[in-house]
Order: structure tokens, then C-alpha cells, then sequence
């Protein structure tokens, strides 16, 4: 009997390492990837902020505050003429007040794997449902009305949009 539960044991250990290992590596390499695209974005990748003085002030505040991101990889665009100067960004972040007019512009400009954060403050009002189903035809499209939560919106859309090379 004691052979039996020796034997059983022996088993029941290979099991459980087995498992073990396999926990492991299946956490690899679904948090490895994951953390690779995040290090990637976080260093490479450009963000375009749209807003106008005041505004262009406080996201790059925000942005600079979290210890996130490069100055370098921050691009300020105030003036309706200096869109192109986004062309080389990964993600759109534009302050919807500031540039509620000049939408469709912006997403002529966005490619299919540049992701567009749209922060509306509800303060100044509502997105219209025209915009809203304008937005709504397009991939990678993240609308905020929170300051607290864009920084996840950008943090997220940085993961989710690195596909393509950048």
C-alpha cells in the first residue's frame, strides 16, 4: 500500500509542476506582448494634442505631470493650417471645444491605425449626434469627458494601436 501512495505521489507532483509551468508560460506570453507594445508606445510613439492655448497648456500638463511620456514625442497643434505637422503621430488627442469645427479634417488626416481620443468636457456642452455618428464611422475613436480618465484613453489607445510599425 505504501508503494501505491509513493507512486501516486510521484504522480500527483508531475501534475502539479506541469501545471505550474504551464500557468507560467501562458502568463508570459500573454503579458509579455502586452508590455512590449506599452514600452514601445511610451517611448516611439508621437501624440498630436489639438487645442488652443489655454488647452494646449493643460493636456501637455497633464501629459508631462504623469512622467509618462517624452516631450519630444509631444506634438502641439493650435492652428487649423498646422495640422500636417501630425502626420508622423500615433494617436490624435484633441480638446473638442477648440476644434469642434475642424473635425472632419482631423479624420481625413487619420490613418486607419492612428487612434483619435476625443476629450469633451461635458462643461462646454454636449457632442453633437451628428459628430457622434461621424466619430462612430471610424476606427480606434475614443470620446472623454473626463480629464481622470483620458490618461487611461491614451495610455490604452498607445497598446491597442501599435500594430504598425512607428
Amino acid at each position: 500500500m505504501k508503494t501505491f501512495f509513493d507512486y501516486a505521489g510521484y504522480v500527483s507532483t508531475v501534475i502539479v509542476f506541469l501545471q505550474v509551468l504551464i500557468g507560467v508560460g501562458f502568463w508570459f506570453w500573454g503579458i509579455v506582448p502586452v508590455l512590449f507594445r506599452l514600452g514601445n508606445g511610451l517611448a516611439r510613439r508621437k501624440i498630436a494634442m489639438f487645442g488652443d492655448g489655454e488647452s494646449l497648456v493643460s493636456l501637455d500638463s497633464l501629459l508631462q505631470d504623469s512622467k509618462l511620456f517624452r516631450r519630444a514625442n509631444l506634438i502641439k497643434i493650435a492652428q487649423p493650417t498646422d495640422v500636417d505637422a501630425a502626420e508622423d503621430a500615433s494617436v490624435f488627442l484633441v480638446y473638442w471645444p477648440a476644434w469642434k469645427n475642424h473635425l472632419e479634417g482631423i479624420l481625413k488626416r487619420k490613418k486607419r491605425s492612428t487612434a483619435l481620443i476625443v476629450y469633451a468636457p461635458q462643461e462646454f456642452g454636449f457632442i453633437p449626434k451628428e459628430q457622434i455618428e461621424l466619430l462612430g464611422r471610424h476606427r480606434n475613436v475614443v470620446v472623454s469627458n473626463f480629464r481622470g480618465r483620458l490618461l487611461n484613453d491614451i495610455v490604452t489607445s498607445l497598446i491597442t494601436t501599435s500594430y504598425e510599425k512607428s
